[in-house]
């Protein structure tokens, strides 16, 4: 099956090389001039590179820029007489604006969810949403939209980047039935107010540059701060919608990436049935007045019934781990207990003491989850100071933070199921399965009466006491950017930098805080917009396509220049693509006697209409974290663009 499927595969590539080698050809004894063939089969190459996935995107994007320096190697070979793209700006991709923003905001994400505030934020959706797609998507979608309404997108997507990790963990959803609606709707986002996105921040000015070649009579008003908040909140609600009703038929099913929470937990899971046969689940239940265990400690109960106890909660805040849960604590109506065990102990047990049990963890759904917490083995080594007690003497639990639930000796493993295995005294080369939180594991790893088999966990301490640090220079960030005009990398960077400084991340954390794939994939198809526009591609494709529908009418003029917006917004930027379409579109509207100045908008909104290809900061952002490949942006983005050229023309003449 496998071979078959890579046979197909490789014929699928073969098939469309032959097609798009066609088209080039084609297109080559079409075009005015060879810097433009050249530049239309560069095009063509990285359209099929991404599509047919020949290699990783990244891979694909750090081709075609080598090839586009190598053009000024073989420029008599090609007939030009220049390379395609000046040297010298080769490698300004690296140090453009949008990477540096790019890098920045990662470390910011990541220096937020360092103190926890991310887990909370998670933690304050779920509670209001609850843990399933439907109700969490469009809650997520729509936040994250409104940020991005007076934030740039790609920072508003990077922030929440963490909560909706946090939330996949949580809940089990993937990432990759989170992220991409998140991502789409942050896009979206930035065209509800005229600060959301460069190309509506660039409209006005280019507007008034546009006044000095029209007559009085033709003067163009510039739009207010939210004058097109109407077509945004319509983008929006269409994205959450488009998500919610067809979401099952367009987003992935699966991601490695999206479900690294569930299948840690299902795999120890399985690891620890299979060698110790310990089988165990989690349950939230709360105490109820008339419970026979009222009265009662901790210490009695686990005595009596085969269950453990790994957090409580009796109204004064949350127990657990090391000094959090102590068997002598005593059981009073109200209290919430996490409780281990198999899932028939748990039945029995809170069954007979008429337990209230949740469905899902509830208060101990932050400390509980698999990043934060688990099970684990742990070695006795010789020279322990553990040897020859038990883990009732040495208080195991209380002391350590470590539940115990089997011990290993010599082939057979000794349960919490049989009589009395807190009362086992340790013997060197003892294996202790515990659970335990993360925290109590990595600090257990410097002390030399345990060794740690368990190794591959979440190794990152989450810092609240930086809490006040990280908020500081988030809010300086969010100052700098929404009230002066210093350029947004800068005040970005101002930001990352004050979360290292001020010991929120370390400079190693920020280091891999950033997604090197990312900036790699942008900062490499740079050179290609900017051989786009300077070789007069693209003022050439915009002119024939006006050309041909000169004479139609002003709507489908209007629909024609939208999805040549759309066009260029993918392989240029969208500043650039602004930049080149308004004053067109200015020019078409004075001669086919429509409102230059909704022309104008329209491009500056469809340059938003970025959903097909990874190629928009934002889904270059999402793609590693939701594991997506093109396939995915090209099935859920092309929906998403056909309804955004729509609903945005049909609204770009309801408002104005």
């Amino acid at each position: 099956m496998n071979v078959s499927e890579s046979l197909s595969l490789n014929k699928k590539q073969i098939i469309a090389a032959v097609l798009f080698l066609a088209a080039g050809v084609y297109i080559a004894g079409a075009v005015p001039s060879v810097e433009i063939a050249w530049v239309c089969a560069f095009l063509l190459l990285t359209i099929f590179l991404f599509a047919f996935e020949v290699v990783g995107v990244d891979v694909a994007a750090v081709c075609v820029m080598v090839l586009l320096g190598l053009s000024s190697l073989f420029a008599p070979l090609m007939g030009l007489e220049q390379g395609l793209v000046d040297p010298n700006k080769l490698f300004t991709g690296f140090a453009s604006n949008a990477v540096i923003s790019i890098i920045a905001v990662m470390i910011i994400g990541a220096g937020l969810d360092r103190t926890g505030i991310m887990t909370q934020v998670a933690g304050f959706i779920l509670r209001v949403g609850g843990s399933t797609e439907a109700r969490v998507i469009p809650l997520i979608s729509g936040t994250v939209g409104i940020i991005s309404s007076f934030m740039q997108n790609v920072g508003a997507a990077a922030l929440f980047l963490p909560v909706v990790s946090r939330i996949s963990a949580r809940t089990g959803l993937p990432m990759s039935r989170l992220l991409m609606p998140m991502g789409f709707c942050a896009i979206l986002g930035g065209t509800m107010t005229m600060v959301g996105s460069s190309p509506v921040i660039l409209l006005n000015d280019l507007l008034l540059t546009s006044n000095k070649g029209l007559p009085p009579d033709q003067q163009m008003e510039t739009f207010g701060l939210f004058a097109i908040t109407p077509i945004g909140i319509a983008l929006v609600t269409t994205g959450v919608l488009y998500f919610i009703l067809a979401g099952r038929f367009v987003l992935p099913s699966d991601s490695a990436a999206g479900e690294e929470g569930r299948s840690r937990g299902e795999d120890t899971k399985r690891y620890f049935q299979e060698v110790y046969g310990v089988g165990y689940d989690i349950v939230e239940a709360e105490v109820p007045a008339n419970c026979p265990l009222v009265g009662h400690d901790l210490d009695q109960m686990e005595h009596d019934y085969r269950v453990r106890v790994i957090a409580l909660d009796k109204g004064d805040g949350i127990r657990v781990g090391a000094a959090g849960v102590d068997r002598s604590l005593g059981i009073e109506p109200g209290t919430r207990l996490a409780l281990l065990g198999t899932r028939e102990a748990l039945d029995s047990f809170a069954g007979k003491h008429q337990l209230r049990v949740r469905a899902d963890l509830d208060r101990f759904s932050e400390v509980l989850v698999p990043t934060k917490a688990g099970i684990a083995e742990i070695v006795i080594p010789p020279g322990s100071k553990l040897i020859g007690q038990s883990a009732r003497e040495l208080w195991l639990r209380k002391t350590y933070g470590l539940s115990l639930l089997a011990i290993h000796r010599g082939g057979k493993t000794l349960s919490r199921e049989g009589e009395g295995v807190r009362d086992i005294a340790f013997e060197s080369g003892d294996t202790l399965v515990v659970h335990t939180t993360w925290a109590d594991l990595a600090r257990l790893e410097r002390d030399r009466n345990f060794v740690i088999v368990t190794t591959e966990y979440p190794h990152e301490e989450e810092r609240p006491h930086k809490v006040p640090h990280a908020l500081l220079f988030f809010a300086i960030t969010l100052g700098l950017v929404l009230f002066t005009d210093l350029r947004l990398s800068v005040a970005l960077l101002t930001g990352a930098m004050g979360m290292v400084l001020s010991g929120v991340l370390s400079i190693d954390e920020a280091y891999r805080a950033v997604s090197w794939k990312t900036v790699f994939l942008l900062a490499s198809l740079i050179p290609l917009g900017l051989a786009v526009e300077t070789s007069g591609t693209a003022r050439y494709i915009a002119e024939e396509v006006v050309a041909r529908v000169g004479e139609a009418a002003p709507w489908i003029i209007q629909a024609a220049i939208a999805v040549l917006a759309t066009f260029f917004t993918l392989v240029m930027s969208n500043v650039g693509a602004t930049v080149l379409l308004v004053p067109l579109a200015v020019n078409i509207a004075v001669q086919v006697g429509a409102d230059p100045a909704i022309y104008a908008l329209t491009v500056a909104i469809a340059t938003s209409n970025s959903f097909l290809i990874p190629t928009h900061q934002v889904n270059a952002l999402i793609m590693g974290p939701g594991g997506y490949r093109v396939p995915d942006f090209m099935r859920a983005g092309g929906i998403m663009t056909v309804l955004f050229l729509v609903v945005s023309l049909t609204m770009l003449n309801v408002v104005f």
